[in-house]
């Protein structure tokens, strides 16, 4: 795609350049997202922050993001607190918001509500999550974790074996994420759900396309005994008609220590959007396993933070200025935690 000025709405904008790209300016952002090194190129951009929706680490990944570059982010949390809730149209949400930032991320409950948006925008839109659609930046920050952590073990993005687990039909995560496996090679992808939550047949049909193995099924153990990655979702519980109904799935699909030691091969990679629901009836992830150096849910947030800097730097077409402006921070950075 062509970057400056661009919205980022879906992985269908990106080929396999794009992707190869972004990273690229990913693994250049890291001596600032790790504060060994200043930058202001963003020095007076202003990004507005919209979220419809309930959001931790994607709205503060974001807002640090721009912060990391030096520009300024204002926020906006909750329909309740946006002029939307007296009746605004979001054409005149964005009209009007775009002419006080220089870059938006929007979160919204209504799948295709980002894009619609975008067409009214004066500048750059990035979806943050658009209902059960998709959410692009966290499939790039997955992926991006994926590539470093089979990096790591001597494999590549080609050919490698991934299992999807939990709620596939509402989780926005996994849709994006099998977009974006469609631009790779040989993929086996073990799609792991109740029946009622299957993926949908149209991303199914797409990795089948790709070329790629995709086996369907409702039993965990036995699929993840031969994978490289196990990538966990929780139930989407705002996406069900009642607490009641996404109650009956919750807690159906638990990957713990004792679990992973005996069906997981040793080097399998433990990956989880977040949050993952520590609650005693769901615990798709249990805390035994914080101290597996496998589990890579923490590195995915932290990589989440070079992505939307990436993403930024692209769209704002400041990739080649970012070191102009480079110094070194003036407080203690030591002690960071890297797991």
């Amino acid at each position: 795609m062509d970057f400056p000025g661009g919205h980022i709405l879906s992985i269908d904008q990106f080929d396999r350049g794009d992707i190869d790209r972004i990273f690229t300016v990913a693994d250049s952002m890291e001596p600032y997202a790790q504060r060994r090194k200043l930058t202001k190129v963003l020095d007076g951009a202003i990004l507005g922050n919209m979220f419809f929706e309930p959001s931790t680490r994607t709205r503060v990944s974001f807002g640090s993001a721009f912060n990391l570059l030096g520009g300024e982010v204002r926020e906006t949390t909750g329909v309740e607190n946006s002029a939307i809730a007296k009746g605004e149209s979001l054409y005149d949400t964005a009209r009007v918001l775009s002419g006080y930032s220089d870059a938006i991320v929007m979160r919204h409950p209504q799948a295709g509500s980002v894009a619609e948006f975008a067409t009214a925008s004066r500048v750059p839109v990035l979806n943050g999550g658009d209902g059960d659609n998709e959410h692009p930046s966290q499939a790039l920050l997955d992926l991006y974790t994926i590539k470093k952590e089979l990096a790591a073990n001597g494999r590549s993005l080609d050919n490698f074996r991934i299992a999807l687990i939990g709620d596939l039909k509402y989780g926005r995560t996994v849709h994006s994420i099998c977009k974006l496996l469609t631009l790779f090679k040989r993929v086996q992808v073990t799609l792991v759900s109740p029946t009622e939550l299957k993926m949908p047949e149209q991303y199914v049909d797409q990795l089948q396309s790709a070329g790629h193995t995709v086996v369907e099924t409702d039993q965990l153990e036995e699929s993840i005994a031969k994978v490289d990655i196990t990538y966990s979702t929780r139930i989407q519980e705002e996406r069900f008609a009642s607490r009641d109904e996404a109650n009956l799935y919750r807690g159906r699909y638990r990957l713990n220590q004792a679990i992973y030691t005996q069906y997981c091969e040793p080097n399998t990679v433990i990956m989880h959007p977040l949050p993952r629901d520590s609650r005693a009836g769901a615990n798709e992830l249990d805390n035994d396993l914080n101290e597996n150096p496998n589990l890579a849910i923490f590195r995915q947030t932290d990589n989440g933070v070079l992505v939307r800097m990436a993403l930024f730097a692209l769209v704002l077409d400041v990739v080649d200025q970012v070191d102009r402006s480079a110094r070194e921070v003036a407080w203690y950075t030591g002690g960071r935690l890297t797991q």
